[in-house]
């Protein structure tokens, strides 16, 4: 059997021939595959080059982890302030004291996704509690989810299999912050996949955007799970958010550090990184990906 590389090189040799486009037809199906064994050598997706949808939820750690996870939230729209890429967020589910449970952002612009995928797993925080009236050391814990927006999908969804329900948007410490219930949450039940959306002015825009995201990572768990149709779809396990499975851990006390547990990389300046400067992560991020 051929591995990728030698049917490139095998395609390449056939290009090279004079009578190459004698069948146009054929032609353009090989320079396609071509292609698409180019972007697999090189560790790309095919969804590299389009938007993203960047999901973040707290995990263990009560308050503080509802807190981290505002402020990789805040992270990530500056990093995206940075690179000129839009960054919109859909929903937010905030706590008690105003920190996000969980959260749906759009990022849109060139290579959002190729560029920001390899941000998915925990991130761990380590750091004086600001919610601790002894002022103890504290470790939180928050997911990052990063998926590729998929426009145009093909893809049938039985109207059957969702669960529309509407609601009022809502702001920090659960207050409403508008009279109409404008809010939109969509639920494929045989898979339970829940999406919210409540960036849009009215209720028509939310669903139009939650149906849009719901296709996503529908195909996205398609893609994954290599079946044909969603109907084959089995509802699967979620990542621990806790101690032990994180992928970078951001350390303000007793020291500052941050530190990438897959490749490496370390600054001992959280509050930059924290700020959006995340160029040096993601960069060798993107790298080891292409291993």
């Amino acid at each position: 059997m051929q591995t990728p590389r030698e049917m490139l090189e095998e395609m390449e040799k056939e290009m090279a021939k004079p009578d190459f486009w004698n069948d146009k037809e054929r032609a353009q199906k090989i320079i396609k595959e071509i292609g698409e064994l180019k972007e697999k050598l090189a560790g790309k997706s095919k969804y590299d080059r389009g938007n993203a949808l960047l999901y973040v939820y707290s995990g263990a750690g009560g308050v503080d982890a509802q807190d981290w996870a505002s402020m990789l939230l805040k992270m990530y729209q500056k990093y995206c302030e940075k690179k000129k890429l839009g960054f919109a967020v859909l929903d937010q589910s905030f706590g008690e004291q105003g920190g996000t449970k969980s959260a749906v952002a759009e990022i849109s612009g060139q290579r959002a996704f190729g560029n920001l995928r390899g941000e998915s797993g925990v991130h761990r925080l380590v750091r004086v509690s600001p919610f601790s009236a002894k002022a103890l050391r504290h470790t939180s814990f928050a997911l990052v989810d990063v998926l590729p927006e998929i426009e145009n999908i093909k893809l049938e969804i039985d109207p059957k299999d969702l669960r529309i329900d509407t609601f009022r948007s809502s702001g920090p410490g659960g207050q409403n912050v508008n009279k109409l219930e404008t809010a939109v949450r969509i639920t494929h039940i045989p898979t339970n996949t829940a999406v919210a959306v409540q960036s849009e002015r009215s209720q028509a825009q939310n669903k139009e955007k939650a149906m849009q995201v719901l296709r996503s990572r529908l195909a996205k768990m398609v893609e994954e799970a290599k079946v044909k149709e969603i109907s084959e779809l089995k509802t699967t396990g979620e990542t621990a958010i806790e101690w032990g499975s994180q992928i970078r851990s951001y350390v303000l006390n007793p020291y500052k550090q941050v530190k990438d547990h897959r490749t490496g990389i370390e600054s001992s300046q959280p509050d930059k990184v924290l700020d959006g400067e995340l160029e040096e992560f993601i960069e060798a991020e993107v790298s080891e990906i292409k291993k």
